[in-house]
């Protein structure tokens, strides 16, 4: 206590983020946070396109609709960060954003390196809320039953009281946020 004031110092100490991004911004991101001079790390991983008339190699993020942002999290930097065009928000309790342990990114700089084939787990779970947002469906939403195999998801649309399920490739279905619902 200074003069009947409370004395705040606050160390900041940069970290790694996890930062939330519109679906499929990921590379719009990680290039305006590049040009902002920050330090940006979007894993990515070679697969195989899906698209029946390709037979290539095309890499796409590990984690889709997210990348790692390092940071000290000042007020400044942490509104040029969620500023950026595509970015949602960095993840975290209420309170603050939480960081991501260096050795967890320097794991996934690692994997990233190679060429061996790396398998994530699900992102959709039983009972999710989905919105499909591409193929024959675009714009239905459902909700999550399983996955079928092969990159494709069964999801369930009610209407007038009845489910009907349909068939759909897992790229085409986007979890649906919370604004959503």
């Amino acid at each position: 206590m200074v003069n009947g004031k409370i004395k705040m110092t606050t160390k900041l100490s940069y970290a790694w983020y996890v930062l939330h991004t519109k679906s499929r911004f990921e590379n719009v991101v990680n290039d305006g946070l590049f040009k902002k001079s920050m330090e940006v790390f979007l894993p990515k991983i070679q697969v195989r396109s899906k698209r029946r008339d390709r037979k290539v190699m095309i890499r796409v993020p590990l984690f889709p609709g997210y990348l790692f942002v390092k940071t000290d999290l000042n007020p400044y930097e942490h509104l040029e960060i969620v500023k950026t065009a595509g970015a949602v928000r960095l993840i975290g309790t209420h309170e603050s954003p939480v960081p991501v342990p260096e050795p967890t990114i320097e794991s996934l700089k690692i994997m990233v390196a190679g060429n061996n084939e790396i398998s994530t787990g699900c992102r959709l779970q039983k009972g999710d809320r989905v919105i499909v947002v591409s193929g024959p469906f675009t714009g239905v939403t459902g909700t999550f039953v399983r996955y079928s195999g092969k990159g494709r998801v069964v999801v369930n649309i009610e209407a007038l009281g009845q489910y009907a399920g349909v068939d759909v490739n897992e790229e085409d279905v986007e979890i649906l946020s919370d604004l959503f619902l």
